[in-house]
C-alpha cells in the first residue's frame, strides 16, 4: 500500500553538491557567450526550447490518440507541458536545479515523429530497411544541434552542455564503442540527477493521463481496471466511498489525483534514500555511482509496471487504436520509399544534405520533423498524383 500522506519537503532536500550548480562546465556551451545580465543558464535554454520550431510542432504530434477522436486529449506538447511541471516540483523538492530538470523535460520529446510510437516504429523500420536506425533521443539532439536556425552567430540552438547531455542520456546509457561521436557526453559515467529524474517524471505523467484518454474515450472499463491496475484501486475505493453523491468522473479524477502524487511522493523519497545509502554528496558522486540513483521503490515499481502492461493490453495495442497505427505505418513507409527514390521531390534545404548524409537519412529527418496533419497532406497529394 502506497501511503498517501504527502512526504515533507524539509525532510527530503539532498546535499546542496548534488545538484547540478548554475556555473561550471555543465553550463559551457559550443559557442561561447557572454552572460546574461539577469537570467542562468539553464533559464536561457529553457527559453530556447519553448521559441525552437520544433518544440511548436509538438502542438500536431499524436501523443496517443490523434485529433480523430477529440481535441481534448493530449497531444505531445501537452504532455511535454505536464512532465515539465512534474519535473520541475520533484527537483526544487530535492534540492536539485529545477531549471536545468524543466528544461530537460520541455526538451525530451522534441525528437519524436508524428503519429507517436506507432510513427516511430514506422520510421525505424523504415531506416532498417536502409541499415540504419531511428532514435528519438540522438535525432532531439540533430534537431537542437543543427536543425534550428535562429542565430546569425551560430548553427542550432547552442544550449548548455548539461541540457545536451541530458538529452541524449535521460532514458538511456550510449556506448561509446557505438556511438563516439557522443564522446563529450560523458557516457561512461551516470548522468546527473536532474536528467536522470526525467524519465521516470515522464512515466508518471503519460500513465495517469493515458487512463484519464483512455476513460475519456471509453477504450478502458472502470470495472475492468479496478479489477487489474492495484494502484488506480488503491485509490478509486475509497474516493467512492468519499464522495458516494458526486458523478463517476469527479470520482474518477480525485482518484486519478492521488495515484499521480502516490507515484511522486514515492519517487522523491525513494531518490533521497538511495542518494543516502550511497553516501553521495557531490554531483561526481552521483556520476560515478554503481546505477542510477533516481527510482521508484521496488513496491511501487512493481505497481507502475501493472498498470504500464494493462495499459499496453487495454488501450496501446487496442482494436480501436490499432487503425491508427496501421494507418500510421503506411503513410510514414509511402513517403519515405517515395522520397528515397526521388529526392528530388524534398525542399532544397534537405536535398543539398543529401550527397553527405544520404537520402534515406535525410528523408527520415523531414519526416520526423512534421506533424499529424502535415505528413497527411504530403501523402494525400501523392497519392492523388499517383492514380
Amino acid at each position: 500500500m502506497i501511503d498517501e500522506k504527502p512526504v515533507r519537503e524539509a525532510s527530503l532536500r539532498l546535499p546542496a553538491g548534488c545538484a547540478v550548480p548554475d556555473c561550471g562546465p555543465l553550463t559551457g556551451r559550443a559557442h561561447p557567450e557572454s552572460p546574461h545580465p539577469y537570467r542562468l543558464p539553464f533559464e536561457r535554454d529553457r527559453a530556447r526550447i519553448i521559441h525552437a520550431r520544433a518544440f511548436r510542432r509538438l502542438a500536431g504530434k499524436t501523443q496517443v490518440f490523434t485529433h480523430r477522436y477529440s481535441d481534448h486529449f493530449r497531444s505531445r506538447l501537452t504532455h511535454t507541458m505536464e512532465v515539465a511541471q512534474i519535473a520541475r516540483t520533484v527537483a526544487r523538492t530535492l534540492g536539485l536545479n529545477d531549471d536545468l530538470a524543466e528544461s530537460l523535460a520541455l526538451v525530451h520529446d522534441i525528437g519524436h515523429p508524428p503519429f507517436g510510437h506507432a510513427g516511430e516504429r514506422a520510421l525505424d523500420e523504415a531506416l532498417r530497411g536502409c541499415g540504419l536506425r531511428f532514435d528519438h533521443n540522438l535525432h532531439a539532439l540533430r534537431i537542437v544541434e543543427h536543425f534550428e536556425s535562429r542565430y546569425a552567430e551560430f548553427r542550432g540552438l547552442n544550449l548548455t552542455l548539461g541540457v545536451r547531455e541530458g538529452i541524449i542520456k535521460h532514458s538511456r546509457d550510449y556506448s561509446a564503442a557505438q556511438h563516439p561521436e557522443l564522446n563529450e557526453y560523458f557516457l561512461d559515467q551516470r548522468p546527473p540527477l536532474e536528467a536522470q529524474l526525467i524519465d521516470l517524471v515522464d512515466e508518471i505523467a503519460y500513465l495517469t493521463a493515458d487512463f484519464d484518454d483512455g476513460f475519456e474515450a471509453k477504450i478502458l472499463s472502470l470495472e475492468e481496471t479496478r479489477a487489474g491496475v492495484r494502484l488506480f484501486e488503491e485509490f478509486y475505493a475509497p474516493m467512492r466511498s468519499r464522495f458516494s453523491g458526486s458523478a463517476e468522473k469527479l470520482v474518477f479524477n480525485e482518484a486519478l489525483k492521488r495515484m499521480l502524487n502516490a507515484l511522486v511522493d514515492d519517487l522523491i523519497a525513494e531518490t533521497r534514500r538511495r542518494v543516502e545509502w550511497t553516501g553521495a554528496r557531490t554531483l561526481e558522486d552521483i556520476r560515478n555511482a554503481p546505477e542510477r540513483l533516481a527510482a521508484f521503490s521496488p513496491q511501487t515499481e512493481d505497481l507502475r509496471m501493472e498498470a504500464k502492461r494493462y495499459l499496453y493490453a487495454h488501450l496501446y495495442n487496442s482494436p480501436e487504436l490499432a487503425r491508427d497505427h496501421e494507418e500510421a505505418a503506411q503513410v510514414i513507409a509511402a513517403l519515405f520509399q517515395a522520397w528515397v527514390a526521388d529526392p528530388a521531390l524534398l525542399p532544397p534545404a534537405h536535398t543539398a544534405r543529401i550527397a553527405e548524409e544520404g537520402a534515406p537519412r535525410v528523408v527520415a529527418d523531414y519526416i520526423a520533423g512534421m506533424t499529424d496533419q502535415y505528413t497527411f497532406n504530403h501523402y494525400e497529394a501523392s497519392t492523388s498524383t499517383r492514380t
